[in-house]
């Protein structure tokens, strides 16, 4: 993306994939970070320390504004989910601690990260013009980068594995790892089926639960089993459904 379609973008996200430090189920508080600085990501940006000082100076914990930095599910602001704490920049990101609502919404996030469903989180920011650069990088790994000290921070996310839940499958089949595929398949449906069996939380997030757990299966049947050929020979192998059999069985 170039610099001008960043700047003018109306909305960014970045997820960051890292767990939870912590899920306190009796004062139903959830910490961890929402973004990590010197990171090159999929974007190509680096976020250096002090990208989000103004925004928490002008919409933080302790700041004198109505209109805070929102805990969020999805990015979605019909689900506000939570209300941060403490929301800090330390060496290694920005650091949160949230204390989830009781309503319907807060109750089946709270569920939601004990079964490690929500597990990573994302920032719903903007772009500052004076505050991004790109960086050329002379070797031959990348042609550069874009070094950003400053965003509009509006909003942490608690996501469902990143912006798409199914991309750590997804991304290990594209890259020809099919062993390292069937593994990551394997966590998630692990998680699914765990929570599904759980059976706690409204009407509303089972039944999410279990869109999202026969999502999981269509995306195995179509990733993971082998079609015979349709060449013309006079022999034609039987194709290996090992591995495939043995998933299908776990269902």
């Amino acid at each position: 993306m170039k610099l001008d379609e960043k700047i003018n973008k109306a909305y960014g996200v970045k997820t960051i994939s890292i767990k939870l430090d912590d899920v306190d189920e009796g004062n139903r508080i959830v910490s961890g970070y929402l973004s990590a600085f010197d990171q090159i990501d999929s974007d190509m940006d680096i976020i250096r320390r002090g990208a989000f000082s103004k925004s928490l100076q002008e919409r933080g914990v302790e700041s004198q504004g109505n209109r805070k930095i929102a805990h969020l599910r999805n990015h979605d602001w019909e689900q506000q989910i939570g209300k941060f704490v403490e929301l800090y920049e330390d060496e290694y990101g920005l650091k949160f601690v949230s204390q989830l609502g009781r309503s319907t919404k807060g109750n089946d996030a709270l569920l939601d990260y004990q079964d490690g469903i929500l597990r990573e989180h994302s920032i719903g920011f903007n772009y500052v013009q004076d505050k991004i650069k790109f960086v050329e990088v002379s070797d031959f790994s990348a042609s550069g980068h874009y070094e950003i000290t400053e965003v509009k921070l509006w909003e942490g996310s608690g996501v469902t594995f990143g912006a798409n839940e199914f991309t750590p499958v997804l991304e290990a089949v594209k890259g020809g790892n099919t062993d390292q595929a069937l593994s990551k398949y394997n966590d998630l449906e692990k998680t699914f089926l765990k929570a599904l069996k759980n059976g706690k939380g409204t009407d509303e997030r089972l039944e999410n639960l279990e869109a999202r757990f026969k999502q999981l299966q269509e995306l195995r049947n179509s990733l993971f089993i082998v079609k015979p050929s349709t060449k013309d020979t006079k022999a034609m192998n039987e194709p290996n459904n090992t591995k495939t059999n043995f998933y299908n069985n776990l269902i």
